[in-house]
């Protein structure tokens, strides 16, 4: 009989150990990585599906780092905007509750502390995030506003809001302090006012009256004059004339005279004559003692804030101006101060929508703007506003200058309530809190894909712990039984055999 020897048999049962040590190590790195394979190719038919799901898994990732990224900047963009209202709103009370008393100089301590929010509210929009500011527009790298002290004292050459305040005061004035005025006589019982050509001063509104007998004729010419004429009949006691002007900051004022038989007469009245001609010569004196206050007030105030105007409200079409002088009192026009005159917005200066300045995508159909700039009406009014009251100066020596606080506290605190069809902070913020809403929801979206994503790409290449631990442990006894048989073999003698 034939003899068959068991080393074809060991072989095979070798190979076989190998297998199972093989798959042994497989299933334990299964059981440690929880995936079923290292490369896509192990996963069959279903490799193309898992290329996919990475491919989306990786896009929803993306789409969450900007979202949180934007996020910061939104929330650092909402509280600054919150805090900016704030000293804004307590800019107002202050000013609008501040007293006329000069603290050893040229300005109240209220103007002072003014100076000091203003300081705040260029903090604010000096605000910056990862490198980059956020109320520049597109210029993320170029810091937004200039420092308070370079806004109100200028820089080297360049003007700050005092000189270029002092400068359209002297224009609006002229030199006679009429507000660029002439009161004149054309006839013996008439009185007459010309503005001349510049765009100083005041401008003539009209003039009406309800003398008996009067004439009052409206603006006409080039430059413009307007007159009232007695006639021949004195007015009686209280009857009075109203001449009405367009301010520089483009308020209106009137300005009414009483008729009145006391001499001297009281503030804005006029002593009635013998005659009507003795009366319009009374007039005449009246309206320009009148007129002079009224320069020295009302129209102080409003060239404060239109220099202002002219000092903030520029863009890229529209440049700083500058009254063209010295000398400044009979200067006939305005050019551009670009290069003379310090530039207190330095960011993104372009006219387009100041949210689509800065773009974030929440998902494939979702982009979103959340720029700002600066320079917007609902921001720049208040840094205006607070500027113009911080900059302003007075005398001591002038009896017009508790009328002339008096009159820029009211102007400064009804910019600062904003006018209608005006921005404010608070239309800034809400579009910015559109821009939040929208790409919170964006976010709960990707949250809710992303763990469906991952729940199918579980299934297809995941290995569950239970499976993975039932095999080792099966393919551990296999393996420990044919180790224990192939031992026995290996010992197995011939003699043994037979």
């Amino acid at each position: 009989m034939a003899v068959t020897g068991i080393g074809g048999a060991s072989a095979l049962t070798l190979q076989s150990i190998a297998d199972m040590r093989s798959q042994l190590d497989d299933l334990q790195r299964q059981l440690g990585s929880g995936q079923k394979t290292t490369t896509y190719a192990g996963l069959g038919l279903d490799a193309g599906l898992t290329v996919g799901l990475r491919t989306q898994l990786n896009a929803v990732a993306g789409y969450q780092s900007t979202i949180t990224q934007v996020g910061v900047r939104l929330d650092l963009m909402q509280t600054a905007l919150s805090q900016f209202s704030a000293v804004s709103q307590q800019s107002k009370s202050t000013i609008v509750q501040s007293q006329y008393r000069l603290a050893g100089g040229t300005q109240t301590q209220d103007q002072k502390n003014t100076a000091n929010m203003l300081d705040s509210l260029v903090g604010m929009l000096n605000t910056a995030a990862d490198g980059r500011y956020l109320f520049s527009g597109r210029a993320v790298d170029q810091e937004p506003v200039a420092s308070t002290d370079q806004i109100l004292n200028g820089s080297g050459v360049q003007a700050g809001l005092k000189q270029v305040i002092d400068e359209r005061k002297q224009a609006d004035l002229g030199s006679s302090g009429l507000g660029r005025l002439v009161v004149g006589s054309p006839s013996p019982t008439s009185v007459s006012l010309d503005a001349d050509a510049s765009p100083f001063g005041f401008k003539l509104l009209g003039v009406t009256t309800a003398i008996a007998g009067a004439t009052a004729s409206p603006p006409s010419g080039s430059p413009a004059s307007m007159s009232v004429d007695l006639g021949p009949t004195n007015p009686n006691p209280g009857d009075t004339i109203k001449f009405s002007f367009t301010l520089p900051d483009g308020s209106q004022q009137d300005l009414t005279l009483t008729a009145t038989n006391a001499s001297p007469p009281a503030a804005d009245q006029f002593t009635i004559g013998l005659t009507s001609t003795d009366t319009a010569t009374n007039l005449q004196a009246a309206l320009t003692q009148s007129l002079g206050t009224l320069a020295n007030t009302q129209l102080v105030a409003a060239s404060a804030v239109q220099a202002g105007n002219e000092f903030f409200n520029t863009d890229a079409s529209h440049p700083p101006l500058r009254v063209d002088g010295p000398p400044f009192d009979t200067a006939t026009g305005l050019i551009d101060g670009t290069a003379t005159t310090v530039a207190w917005y330095t960011g993104d200066n372009a006219t387009d929508d100041p949210r689509q300045t800065a773009l974030a995508r929440g998902d494939q159909s979702l982009v979103v703007g959340y720029g700002a700039r600066a320079n917007e009406q609902g921001l720049r009014t208040a840094v205006q506003s607070l500027a113009v009251f911080a900059a302003t100066q007075f005398s001591s020596a002038d009896p017009n200058g508790e009328a002339q606080y008096a009159a820029l506290k009211q102007r400064i605190g009804a910019a600062l309530n904003g006018g209608p069809n005006q921005q404010t902070t608070a239309d800034i913020s809400g579009q910015l809190a559109g821009a939040q809403v929208a790409l919170n929801n964006a976010k709960d979206r990707h949250d809710q894909t992303n763990t469906t994503l991952q729940n199918l790409l579980q299934d297809l290449s995941g290995a569950p712990t239970e499976q993975v631990a039932a095999q080792i442990l099966s393919l551990q006894t296999s393996l420990q039984a044919t180790l224990q048989t192939t031992a026995m073999l290996l010992k197995t003698s011939i003699l043994q055999y037979i």
